[in-house]
């Protein structure tokens, strides 16, 4: 028996425990508590497919609850699920708000693919559009201006309306987003849509202007007129809008600015000036934001600074900026082209932070270049020592166009800073010597380029760092590999043969180096380059035209002469044939007087000393600018960023000279209200006269402070203060003459009215009054009467 029971009680057990869990279950289903972090809504087997129909079509609402959210959580991983949509579009009336949410979602996803089946639930969109819940009533708004059917362009455009003067902030937000929709839509709506964004722009709900901006921007952007009575508001208002607000209406007020107002005067320094009180109102109403979270909100407003403002105000601009910088890659690299911009139009602004430029490891190629181009910008002679060993550094990176650019930038140095000349020349022919192509092409180059600057410079004093650097590359021309560099590298030798001192043994008038240089590029001349093949046949002509009586120059320029002559190359050949005619005057024999009887046509023979000039003068490269600009694009632009031309950029306005009248702008909130002159009776009068009228105070216990004129009362127990209280009143309601009652009346009068109100708007009253309180005794509470 004590067996059985013993079972019977544990099977009872369990039974109630099995059912205390279904009835928990049961009752819990509907709080929505997580399970498995939600992970069951993304499973899309076939089974939970086939499973969501029935759901969506069952009476319970747990069960539509439950099918929805499994359709946005497969609309969020990407999937199509439209095939739902004639179900999805049943539940759109639904009592239900989680649903009716959940379906609004779901319509706006794709009311765009299904318009026909969308319009069965315009009557419904309609109905919600009077929903006591304003978010109910913004997404029906929503979904219906995202049906793109033209046919119910007039529903949409009485929807927006309605819900323009809605009491709610947040559906007269969703109304403004929703007039660039049905101009899409219908065109044919946009004055009426005008009329619409006229009455928005008088909203003083930070929440919903900062999208009265979008819509303008879509339906009129040229009418700024719209916006006199609005600026000086707008200005003010700008510090409490939502970010996003913050950066359309900045945008909206610079071009509003530009437009409107009249145009700045600037020094020759740069700083701009101006007298106009509204410009300066959006410019100091603006800097507050520089500081914002959001990226775009800073760099809106350091636009709007660097085009209405001057040097000084920018250069506050210049930290928050900078500080953008560790925001992360995307956001640097939007942040540098405006830096870039910047530090083209003021150099100065940058330079303090030049550090913050240097270049990381893992930085993307285009972050490096961009940095790059900033430091190379703001270098100068105090900071050109580091910058310096910088770019020499960066030299040595793998990628090779941070290479070319780093070298270049080094010749940018020495040309900018001629003190950190002999460094920078002393880097490049280190790099000579190296084995990558890369480097010894742009040292080459940029040695080309310094060498001719400083030669054609006639305030150069000392030519001799040039011609070592063309005897450097002269002996080191077996090592440059690269055509490019190796062509530019002989036409230095040819140019600049005459420049050396003469020495002992050399040949007359051309240096030691350049004969020899002849001698081994006619050794290869069958397997270079057809570029550098030219220059080997131009040398041969220089040094003929300078020694044309030396045999050995004679042998040499015939056998680089007669190469060229029979070479695969039109043009080569073409150069060759123009070589033999100009040095007919000079080598008469350059070819064998066989050879020159046969060529004797006639024509016009050039001296030695016009073929010099042929063949030296005016031949200076053009150099390349080695700070790019910033190829004309202005700030906030998705072309500066990018670097070349975009569709659909609308360019910022002119300045105009005279600007339009200020007093478009007045408003009744500028006008400063009337000061009130309270009436005051004859006793307030003399009593403010005199001073701030006393604030008597009261003992509530502890001993009384004597008040003036007055001995403090003797009271040694509780009976005798009570009797002294009830003689004075006595005496005040029966003793006394007319005088002493007007005067008490006129005093209460006095300080019931004007003196309290003067009390409350007098600051320096109540500062009086509040020291007075402060100097009592903290051992006693005191109250006023």
């Amino acid at each position: 028996m004590a067996t059985l029971s013993i079972n019977a009680i544990a099977e009872n057990a369990s039974r109630l425990g099995a059912r205390l869990q279904e009835s928990l279950s049961e009752h819990t289903r509907d709080l929505n508590l997580p399970r498995g972090a939600s992970s069951e809504f993304f499973e899309t087997t076939e089974e939970r497919l086939k499973n969501i129909h029935h759901q969506l079509d069952s009476n319970s609402d747990r069960e539509k609850l439950d099918a929805m959210k499994r359709l946005i959580a497969m609309i969020s991983k990407g999937r199509n699920v439209s095939e739902f949509f004639a179900q999805v579009v049943k539940n759109v009336a639904s009592n239900n708000l989680e649903i009716r949410k959940l379906v609004y979602i779901y319509l706006l996803r794709y009311a765009e693919q299904e318009p026909d089946l969308a319009l069965l639930s315009i009557n419904t969109f309609q109905k919600d559009l009077t929903d006591p819940n304003p978010l109910i009533r913004a997404m029906a708004l929503r979904v219906l201006s995202g049906v793109k059917v033209p046919m119910i362009g007039s529903i949409v455009v009485l929807a927006i309306r309605k819900c323009s003067v809605d009491p709610s902030p947040y559906v007269r937000k969703a109304a403004a987003l929703a007039v660039p929709k049905c101009s899409s839509l219908d065109p044919s709506h946009q004055p009426e849509l005008i009329s619409i964004v006229t009455k928005l722009l008088r909203d003083r709900s930070p929440l919903s202007i900062g999208s009265v901006a979008v819509a303008f921007d879509a339906i009129c952007p040229t009418r700024l007129d719209l916006l006199h009575s609005h600026y000086r508001r707008m200005c003010r208002l700008l510090v409490d809008l939502d970010e996003w607000g913050q950066l359309m209406w900045l945008n909206l007020l610079l071009r509003y600015a530009r437009t409107m107002l009249p145009k700045p005067s600037a020094d020759g320094v740069g700083n701009v000036s101006s007298s106009d009180g509204d410009l300066e109102l959006l410019v100091s109403s603006s800097e507050s934001l520089l500081h914002s979270r959001n990226p775009a909100v800073s760099l809106a407003v350091a636009r709007a600074i660097f085009y209405l403002s001057s040097n000084s105000r920018i250069v506050c601009a210049i930290p928050a900026l900078v500080r953008l910088l560790d925001t992360s890659s995307e956001v640097e690299r939007t942040v540098l082209p405006y830096l870039f911009s910047i530090s083209c139009k003021f150099p100065t602004a940058l330079s303090p932070h030049y550090h913050k430029f240097f270049i990381r490891s893992h930085d993307l190629r285009v972050i490096k270049l961009g940095k790059l181009r900033i430091l190379r910008s703001i270098l100068n002679a105090d900071n050109h020592q580091a910058l310096l060993k910088e770019f020499i550094h960066y030299a040595g990176d793998p990628d090779d166009t941070l290479v070319e650019s780093s070298i270049r930038a080094i010749g940018y140095c020495a040309r900018v800073v001629p003190e950190c000349t002999q460094q920078a020349l002393n880097a490049m022919m280190t790099f000579i010597q190296s084995k990558h192509d890369v480097i010894v092409t742009n040292t080459v180059l940029v040695l080309k380029s310094l060498v001719q600057r400083h030669l054609m410079n006639p305030d150069e004093q000392e030519n001799s760092i040039p011609i070592t650097v063309v005897s450097r590359l002269a002996y080191l021309i077996g090592d440059i590999k690269h055509p490019e560099s190796r062509s530019c590298a002989i036409w230095l030798v040819g140019q600049y043969a005459c420049f050396e001192t003469i020495e002992t043994g050399a040949l007359h008038g051309i240096a030691r180096w350049a004969p020899d240089v002849l001698r081994r590029t006619c050794k290869t001349f069958a397997h270079e380059d057809p570029g550098v093949k030219l220059q080997i046949i131009n040398l041969a002509a220089k040094l003929l035209a300078l020694n044309p009586t030396n045999t050995t120059l004679q042998l040499l320029g015939r056998y680089a002469l007669t190469l060229g002559r029979y070479d695969q190359d039109y043009d080569v050949r073409d150069r060759t044939r123009l070589i033999v005619s100009l040095l007919v005057g000079v080598v008469p024999s350059v070819f064998g007087d066989e050879e020159s009887d046969k060529g004797e046509d006639g024509g016009v023979i050039l001296r030695r000393e016009q073929v010099k000039m042929v063949l030296f003068e005016h031949k200076t490269a053009v150099e390349s600018s080695m700070s790019e600009g910033t190829g004309g694009f202005s700030l906030a632009t998705s072309s500066l960023v990018i670097g070349r031309v975009m569709a659909l950029v609308q360019d910022l306005p002119e300045w105009l000279e005279q600007g339009t009248e200020s007093s478009l702008r007045d408003t009744e909130d500028d006008v400063q209200p009337p000061v009130l002159v309270q009436a005051t009776t004859p006793r307030s009068i003399a009593s403010t006269s005199h001073g701030p009228t006393p604030i008597i105070l009261t003992p509530t216990g502890g001993h009384s402070p004597a008040a003036a004129g007055s001995s403090p009362a003797p009271w040694t127990d509780l009976d005798k203060f009570y009797a002294d209280v009830g003689e004075a009143s006595e005496s005040e309601d029966g003793g006394g003459d007319g005088t002493d009652d007007s005067d008490d009346d006129g005093e209460a009068s006095s300080v019931s009215g004007g003196d309290i109100e003067g009390v409350s708007g007098d600051e320096e009253t109540v500062a009086e009054s509040e020291e007075s309180i402060k100097g009592t005794s903290r051992d006693n509470s005191y109250s006023l009467v």
